[in-house]
């Protein structure tokens, strides 16, 4: 009896033990092993930043470590001396750090199907089109000037000019193209000048020169009779003026008419005596209007004169007398329509 226990016993333990000697002989399954990261090829970069062998994430921090300061800086453009800045977050600038990684990682190393050109990417950069628009146009408000005619002011000595002067205008399409490139490639200089169009006066010196090729001024003060020539003083001469009874007329006028020998039609006033309303012929001794006759305004004019004794005083009835050679001179270089100016 004693023996069948102890082999039960044994048979039993043999059962219990079977199972787990099982188990201990099936091999344990190791963890899966995530797939290594894409990688940035060897020798590329971007934005003069070596990205080589980073991740997209890697390369994308690199990027911005090495550039954030240096693309916040503002465009400075400069026009004529002034400065104009447009900040980036005017301009609404961004580096697609991300975008541009992609691309790094996308492009094959120089010598592996690539080549020497693409090592060193463009960055990939937004702005705003318009920000640079209205920049420009405000930049354009503040420079501009209109030009400046020429002008004359006539006096009895002196022609006073005042010269014209350019306009300037600033190239709005070039400019916002120069604006826009240099924000386009983010390693552009961003220190910029652009020169301003010069626009010109519609007067110049020269066109009131060629309006005013003669001048006539009379000094009454003085007794004298200038001849201005393409605005420069071109001869002086004596000549009588009105008596205080009948004064020469003050003003601006012009040569209405010119006459060699003119006829005289006297005028019906009391001084001309028995030859008021009449006509005298011209060249007649009777005639006080000698050799020749430049009519200024309501009846008055220049005129040579018999009474030599006369140039350079108050004598006439309200005509510029001239000695005869001296009136025969200006005759020449009078021209109808010639400005007068008269003044004390």
């Amino acid at each position: 009896m004693s023996a069948r226990r102890i082999t039960f016993a044994c048979a039993v333990s043999i059962a219990v033990s079977a199972p787990a000697a099982a188990l201990a002989a099936t091999p344990k399954q190791a963890p899966a092993t995530p797939p290594p990261q894409a990688r940035i090829a060897p020798g590329i970069g971007a934005g003069g930043v070596d990205l080589s062998n980073l991740t997209v994430t890697e390369a994308a921090a690199r990027l911005h470590g090495a550039l954030d300061a240096h693309l916040a800086r503002p465009v400075a453009l400069e026009v004529r001396g002034r400065v104009f800045r447009l900040t980036m977050p005017t301009a609404k600038f961004a580096m697609d750090a991300e975008k541009t990684a992609q691309n790094a990682l996308a492009t094959p190393a120089p010598g592996a199907g690539g080549s020497a050109a693409q090592a060193n990417l463009p960055l990939v950069v937004t702005h705003s089109t318009t920000a640079v628009r209205t920049f420009v146009a405000s930049v354009a408000k503040q420079v501009a000037s209109d030009p400046r005619d020429a002008t004359l002011r006539i006096t009895v000595r002196h022609m006073v000019v005042r010269r014209s002067a350019y306009g300037y205008r600033l190239d709005q399409v070039a400019t916002y193209k120069l604006v826009n490139a240099a924000l386009a490639d983010a390693a552009a200089e961003r220190k910029l000048r652009k020169p301003l169009t010069k626009i010109r006066a519609a007067v110049n010196t020269n066109d009131l020169a060629k309006q005013y090729a003669t001048v006539i001024t009379i000094q009454k003060s003085t007794r004298t009779l200038r001849l201005f020539k393409s605005l420069k003083i071109s001869k002086r001469y004596s000549v009588a003026i009105g008596q205080p009874a009948y004064p020469t007329p003050e003003g601006r006028f012009s040569i209405q008419s010119k006459q060699t020998n003119p006829t005289w039609s006297v005028p019906n006033s009391p001084w001309a005596g028995e030859l008021g309303g009449t006509t005298v012929q011209g060249g007649t001794a009777a005639n006080p209007l000698k050799a020749r006759w430049m009519g200024i305004v309501n009846g008055v004019g220049i005129h040579g004169t018999g009474d030599d004794a006369s140039i350079g005083t108050a004598a006439s009835h309200g005509c510029l007398r001239m000695h005869v050679s001296d009136v025969i001179d200006l005759y020449e270089r009078v021209p109808v329509g010639t400005p007068v100016l008269i003044a004390a």
